[in-house]
């Protein structure tokens, strides 16, 4: 079985310095693989990059990342990702990497992704030039996605890694109202179109643990105050 440690949401601030490396201490010894799901930082600053990039410096697995909205708020995201470079982690927006483990390869697609609602209560790209280019981003958030997906369609196993849900089910327990500035369907569509093993994602602070895609992807939220805990393991199979 593959080990995949997963969180996402955990809001590092410049008050975050030594609160977190900690919680990741017997990493090594419970998962193969770490994965990020956005919302590494509050605000995206240059500051709070540089305490993200200390307190996951030299992580004993291979882990990559996708940003969220708030590592976007500052305008600085290529700090984010610079630090995190920096520390030995790989940051995905619509691209891939395999990782080759002991006994299989697995692929990781990761995308931010973006808002624009579900199946019969969705944005359309259509009236106002502000509307069209909100559902042109979603548009490409999944097309980035599933070029992602198909770039490593080859390994073992393949995960799909966003920020923004790819489903309903896992909104559950956020208000209604907010459901599209919180995932789109599209995603789930991109998904649905590979051979995704699991989804994961962060975002939805009040949101459900888990769901599937209409094709019967296993959806996973990470965001960390719903897992309560500093990640969440998944096991999978090495050949799923």
């Amino acid at each position: 079985m593959i080990r995949i440690a997963a969180v996402g949401d955990i809001h590092l601030g410049v008050d975050s310095a030594g609160c977190f490396r900690g919680r990741l201490a017997h990493l090594g010894s419970q998962a193969d693989l770490f994965l990020l799901a956005g919302d590494l930082t509050k605000r995206g600053t240059p500051e709070e990059a540089a305490v993200l990039g200390a307190e996951l410096s030299g992580l004993p697995i291979p882990t990559f990342a996708v940003l969220g909205n708030h590592d976007y708020e500052s305008d600085s995201a290529e700090g984010v990702v610079s630090e995190l470079r920096a520390a030995g982690i790989r940051t995905l927006e619509g691209d891939s990497a395999i990782c080759q483990l002991d006994t299989c390869s697995v692929g990781i697609a990761g995308v931010k992704g973006f808002g624009g609602g579900f199946a019969g209560r969705c944005g359309a790209a259509f009236g106002e030039p502000e509307m069209k280019a909100f559902m042109h981003h979603a548009q490409g958030a999944a097309c980035r996605l599933e070029t992602a997906l198909t770039a490593v369609a080859d390994a073992d196993v393949c995960i799909a890694l966003m920020h923004y849900s790819p489903i309903e089910e896992t909104l559950e327990g956020e208000h209604c109202e907010i459901y599209p500035f919180l995932g789109c369907y599209l995603l789930a569509e991109a998904i649905d179109r590979s051979n995704a093993a699991l989804a994961l994602h962060g975002h939805a602070h009040a949101g459900s643990p888990s769901g599937a895609t209409p094709g019967g992807t296993p959806v996973r939220n990470v965001a960390i105050p719903v897992i309560e805990r500093s990640y969440q393991v998944f096991s999978l199979p090495e050949h799923a």
